[in-house]
Formats: C-alpha cells, sequence, structure tokens
C-alpha cells in the first residue's frame, strides 16, 4: 500500500509540473474567440457535424414532393385498378369480399403513407429554413452584446 501511494504522490507532482510549463508556454499566446471566421475547411468540418447540411435537407423535400409523393399516388391508383378488375371477376365469390377488405387496407396504408411523407417533407423544410435563422439571430445577439464592445 504504502509503495502504491508514493506511486500516486509522484504521479500527481509529476502532472503538477507538467501543467505548470503549459501555463508557462500559453501565458504569451494570444487568446480570443472569433465567430463565424476562419479557414472555409473549418465551416465545412462544423456543417458536416449535422446529419445534413440545409441544401441536402431541401434536396430531400423535393425528392419526397417530386418523386415519391407521385410515385406512390401512381402505384396506389394501379392497385385499385387491378384490385377492382379482380373483384368484378370474383363477384358473387367470398373471394371477392376478401379483396374488398384488402383494398380498404391497402387505401388506409396508402393514406397513412402519404401523409408520413407530407409530414416529413414540411419538417425538412422546416429545419433547413430554422437552422438559418437560428445562425441568424445567435450571430445578431453577438454582434450586439458586450462581446463585441457594443
Amino acid at each position: 500500500m504504502i509503495g502504491s501511494r508514493r506511486g500516486d504522490v509522484n504521479m500527481v507532482a509529476g502532472f503538477g509540473q507538467e501543467w505548470d510549463r503549459e501555463r508557462a508556454g500559453s501565458a504569451n499566446q494570444r487568446v480570443g474567440l472569433r465567430l463565424n471566421s476562419g479557414p472555409q475547411a473549418v465551416r465545412a468540418r462544423r456543417v458536416q457535424g449535422f446529419a445534413s447540411t440545409p441544401a441536402e435537407k431541401k434536396a430531400a423535400a423535393g425528392l419526397i414532393q417530386n418523386e415519391l409523393e407521385s410515385a406512390t399516388k401512381t402505384a396506389a391508383e394501379h392497385a385499385d385498378d387491378a384490385t377492382s378488375t379482380a373483384h368484378k371477376g370474383f363477384d358473387g365469390w367470398q373471394t371477392a369480399a376478401g379483396l374488398k377488405k384488402a383494398a380498404g387496407g391497402w387505401d388506409q396504408q396508402v393514406k397513412t403513407l402519404m401523409g408520413r411523407l407530407s409530414s416529413e417533407k414540411v419538417a425538412l423544410r422546416g429545419a433547413e429554413s430554422n437552422f438559418g435563422r437560428n445562425d441568424t439571430g445567435v450571430g445578431s445577439q453577438f454582434l450586439t452584446s458586450a462581446l463585441n464592445g457594443a
């Protein structure tokens, strides 16, 4: 036990000496904070920390609106037409009742999917504009704050 305590003391003393050297070396360095500055690569790394950029959010919302929603609607109409034709062919059979029930379930699922696609599109567009407004608002606060000498 005594040996390990001495090791702990030496480790703490060694850390203290290293800390003193670092502190002395940094005393001559100028420290400051600048927002929205620095090399382009640094700004790009900050944006990469997000799951997607505002441009990617806008593109995803456009993809939902221009491709997914219309393709889903087309697929649903095709399935409705095919099911309707099959329903007529099985008129008077139990299969016709089963097809009608299946079509009702399908229509409800399509409605749910279309609603989900729409809400995701709206959320993506909202997130894209909210990030911009938040950045502008925070920047304005710093411009008028005591940190800026105002």
